[in-house]
């Protein structure tokens, strides 16, 4: 590397370390947690232990008024090429991973069993399901065991469920420029696209409970 190029870098670290170390405590733990607990923040999930340390961690949340059974089938059935992300689509494709976000229960999709990929685009990580317990949790890890992303229903008194999702990432020894891209970049970033996914399950699980008969009205007869 020559003397520009290395000026170059070490100047585009330094913009980024002050980037970072600017950033405010409470904003950055907000977009980390949003929606989440101090309890879910700090508790364990299902998967956990599939990785130990992780450089990053996410736990977002949110509560979904209808049972975990109308929950369960749009996590099993995401991915590219099957239900999608139910998140913003157009951003997803710019990046090239084909997902079209489905507003129905696809039937093809459901038998979802543990060793399953999950596609991420043609070119993206390989996410395999490693954990899955039907209507509670579902955890999913790549094949380089450096990102695990895992879910977990909670039934509430009310009839409602909470939706905890969490990400645990590993960056191989990662420097201080990438340090300060994930924390002014990636982590905004996931926090816009897996906002969108929680309220896009919240809506289609409770428009699905919505669409269903009441116990005093005939199957067929609009709610």
């Amino acid at each position: 590397m020559n003397r520009h190029a290395a000026r170059v870098v070490g100047g585009a670290a330094l913009i980024a370390a002050v980037a970072a170390a600017a950033y405010p405590v409470p904003v950055r733990r907000w977009i980390r947690f949003w929606g989440a607990t101090n309890l879910e923040i700090v508790g364990e999930m299902p998967g956990d232990e599939l990785i130990e340390g992780p450089d990053l961690e996410t736990t977002r949340a949110v509560t979904v008024a209808a049972p975990p059974a109308a929950v369960w089938p749009w996590l099993v059935q995401m991915g590219s090429g099957r239900g999608g992300a139910y998140t913003y689509d157009w951003i997803e494709n710019l990046l090239g991973l084909d997902m079209h976000s489905a507003d129905t229960i696809l039937p093809q999709f459901q038998d979802l069993k543990v060793g399953d990929g999950l596609p991420v685009g043609a070119d993206g990580p390989v996410l395999r399901c490693a954990l899955l317990e039907p209507e509670r949790a579902l955890a999913f890890l790549s094949d380089d065991h450096r990102w695990l992303w895992s879910f977990r229903l909670t039934p509430e008194r009310d009839g409602g469920t909470r939706l905890v999702s969490r990400n645990r990432i590993v960056t191989a020894k990662p420097s201080l420029l990438r340090t300060a891209f994930d924390r002014t970049v990636m982590e905004p970033g996931s926090w816009v696209m897996e906002r969108r996914m929680l309220l896009g399950i919240k809506s289609r699980a409770e428009k699905l409970v919505a669409q269903q008969p009441t116990p005093d009205e005939p199957a067929g007869v609009p709610a």
